[in-house]
C-alpha cells in the first residue's frame, strides 16, 4: 500500500513538473490575443505573456519589480479590465520566474542589461503585434529598468509611467525607518521602536537597507490585496506556471536578489535620469513604504519632461495597480487618450 502511494506522489510530481503551461483564450472577441511563449532576446529566453480584447488596441509593457519577482503568474487576475482596451504585455526578466534557466551563466546579471533586452523586447512586439510605439509602465524596481529604458531609446515609447518609482534610494529607506518608528510609536511596540531606531545609523552610512519585514507588518506593503497569497496560488494553481516554473521562481528570486540588489542601493535615479523627452507619470498609493510616496513624489518635483502627472491612489500601499485595478484601468484609459489627442493635435499643425 505505501509503495502503490509512493508511486501515486511520485507519478502527480512528475505530471506537476512536466504539465503544459498556457494562457486562457479570451471568449467573445475574435480579434482578442492570447499567447505565452518563449522568445530568446540577446542571447537569452525569456517568458512572455501577451494579453487584450482586440489585439489592434495600444500596446502596454510593463516590467514587474522585485528584482526577480515576475508577476505573469497571477497578474492576470487584477488586468482583464486593462485587457478591454489595451494588449497588456508581461514578461519575466532575465534570470527570473519562467526565464531563468539552470544552466545560464548570470554572473554578468546587471541593471543595464536588464535595460538591452527591455529595448530588445520592445522592439520584437512592434515588429509582431503592434504599432511603432508603446505605452511603457514599470512597477518597483521595474521603475529603475523602465525609466532608463524610456531615456535610452524615448523613440520607441509613447510614454513613461511609473508605479511606485524609486527615487534617491537611501532617502527613501529612511523615509520607510520614520513611518515604521511612527506606527511602532503609536501602538507601544517598544520592542520594535528599539529595533527599527537600531537600523537608522546602517542606512545613514549606506551599509544596510531598511529591514521589509517592518514595512509589511506595519501596512506599508499591501492594504487591500493578499499579495503573497496571489503569488502562491498563481505559482501552484494558475496555467501559467507549472511546479518546474514555481521552482525557477525561487531559484531565480535568490540570483537576481544576490546579484542585483548591490547595483540597486549604489544608484540615485534622480541624478542618472534627471529629464526624459516623453510624457512621465508617477503613479503612488498613498502609504506605499516599500518605495517610499514622498522620495517619488521629490523625484517627480525634479525630473524634467514635456508633460508629466503624479497620481496618488489613496487606499492602495505598494500595488496600486493591483489594490485599487479598476482606478489605474481609467487611469490608464484618460492617459492614452491624452496622448492620442497629442498626436492627433501635432499631426494636425504639421500638414
Amino acid at each position: 500500500m505505501e509503495r502503490k502511494f509512493g508511486k501515486i506522489l511520485l507519478a502527480i510530481l512528475v505530471i506537476g513538473l512536466l504539465f503544459p503551461t498556457w494562457t486562457p483564450s479570451i471568449r467573445g472577441h475574435e480579434n482578442s490575443i492570447n499567447i505565452l511563449k518563449q522568445i530568446e532576446i540577446n542571447g537569452s529566453k525569456h517568458q512572455v505573456m501577451i494579453r487584450g480584447y482586440d489585439k489592434r488596441n495600444p500596446i502596454v509593457i510593463f516590467v514587474h519589480g522585485g528584482p526577480g519577482c515576475p508577476e505573469i503568474p497571477y497578474v492576470k487576475k487584477y488586468q482583464e479590465s486593462l485587457e478591454q482596451n489595451f494588449t497588456i504585455v508581461q514578461y519575466d526578466q532575465r534570470g527570473a520566474g519562467k526565464s531563468y534557466h539552470f544552466f545560464e551563466d548570470y554572473t554578468n546579471l546587471s541593471v543595464s542589461l536588464l535595460v538591452d533586452d527591455l529595448i530588445a523586447l520592445t522592439d520584437y512586439i512592434n515588429k509582431e503585434y503592434g504599432p511603432e510605439k508603446v505605452i511603457l509602465v514599470g512597477h518597483s524596481f521595474g521603475t529603475i529598468v523602465g525609466i532608463k529604458a524610456a531615456d535610452r531609446a524615448p523613440e520607441k515609447y509613447l510614454c513613461y509611467i511609473g508605479i511606485g518609482q524609486v527615487g534617491d534610494f537611501w532617502t527613501g529607506e529612511l523615509e520607510a525607518l520614520e513611518y515604521c518608528l511612527r506606527q511602532a510609536t503609536d501602538q507601544k511596540d517598544f520592542v520594535d521602536v528599539k529595533r527599527i531606531e537600531g537600523c537608522r545609523e546602517n542606512i545613514i552610512n549606506h551599509s544596510e537597507s531598511f529591514k521589509r519585514n517592518f514595512v509589511w507588518k506595519y501596512g506599508g506593503a499591501v492594504r487591500l490585496i493578499n499579495e503573497k497569497k496571489d503569488i502562491l496560488a498563481g505559482l501552484l494553481l494558475n496555467p501559467e506556471y507549472n511546479l518546474l516554473d514555481a521552482v525557477r521562481y525561487v531559484v531565480g528570486l535568490g540570483v537576481s536578489d544576490n546579484l542585483l540588489w548591490k547595483e540597486i542601493k549604489e544608484s540615485n535615479i534622480p541624478l542618472e535620469v534627471p529629464e526624459l523627452v516623453i510624457p512621465c507619470y508617477f503613479i503612488a498609493g498613498k502609504f506605499d513604504y516599500l518605495t517610499p510616496i514622498e522620495n517619488a513624489r521629490s523625484y517627480y518635483n525634479s525630473i524634467l519632461a514635456p508633460k508629466k502627472g503624479f497620481v496618488v491612489f489613496d487606499q492602495s500601499a505598494h500595488f496600486p495597480q493591483f489594490e485599487q485595478n479598476e482606478d489605474f484601468a481609467k487611469l490608464l484609459n484618460e492617459i492614452n487618450r491624452d496622448l492620442q489627442k497629442d498626436i492627433y493635435e501635432h499631426k494636425d499643425k504639421n500638414m
